[in-house]
């Protein structure tokens, strides 16, 4: 097998998967008349290969039973006349995100990379977006999204709002140690604020937003409902809302 399609680090690992996803990519975007021409519903069924060298290719799939590396989807070309353009590159791309994860991991198994190196590996990967958010537009969204609650989503809440905690305002000191599980606590937060409602317009929780508790009734707002930054939250000790201010101020 040509040494190209046998890496055997993490770095050469994601090397490759950057160069077959780019290939796709292409593919999908730039190339898409030339792609669509090649998906002709009349041939045998035909895959959609991407090559470390950045370089696509429509084809039939490997003869040979198993095959020397995971197959990408068969027969992408039969549906291409069925259903909407978009909707059948969308098709295609979603595939070949899965067809991408399995070839990398495809290699670590078979090099024998331990936990930390598929986790590292998984981590480089998550960084890039998906052939599909690319092209339907997904990155370009998220991408500005990701701008626009960068400091949220590091000073959201870390304690359950329904049971209370020992200082609401002050969380963005509850963020976990390096030592902590950060995965895992991710999870716990994302069950315990799933149902909580913001006081001011009613939303329900989103862990990309952040919230801020009032110390007085013990709700939980929208910073954006009550005009509350991170940054200002970090110089409040005892964090009253509007409704409870304005309370103290008629008594």
């Amino acid at each position: 097998m040509d040494e190209r399609y046998n890496p055997r680090t993490v770095e050469e690992v994601f090397r490759d998967f950057k160069g077959r996803r780019a290939a796709i990519v292409k593919a999908l975007t730039t190339d898409v008349d030339d792609f669509f021409h090649q998906c002709d519903p009349e041939k045998e069924n035909l895959c959609l290969y991407g090559f470390p060298s950045e370089v696509w290719e429509v084809n039939l799939p490997a003869e040979e039973v198993p095959p020397e590396l995971p197959e990408p989807a068969l027969g992408i070309n039969f549906a291409r006349d069925g259903m909407e353009e978009k909707d059948w590159l969308s098709l295609v791309a979603v595939h070949s995100d899965a067809w991408l994860i399995s070839v990398a991991f495809y290699f670590g198994a078979r090099f024998g990379f331990d936990r930390m190196d598929r986790k590292r590996l998984f981590g480089m990967i998550n960084d890039l977006p998906t052939v599909f958010e690319v092209v339907t537009g997904m990155a370009k969204k998220q991408g500005k999204e990701k701008t626009s609650f960068s400091n949220h989503s590091s000073n959201k809440p870390k304690s359950n709002p329904k049971k209370g905690s020992e200082s609401q305002v002050k969380y963005s000191k509850a963020m976990p140690s390096k030592d902590e599980d950060e995965d895992g606590l991710e999870e716990e937060d994302e069950d315990e604020h799933g149902e909580t409602l913001c006081g001011a317009c009613g939303d329900s929780y989103a862990a990309d937003e952040f919230w801020i508790c009032c110390d007085i009734c013990e709700k939980w707002f929208h910073g954006k409902c009550v005009k509350i930054t991170p940054a200002k939250a970090q110089h409040i000790k005892h964090y009253k809302c509007p409704s409870c201010s304005n309370k103290r101020a008629r008594t």
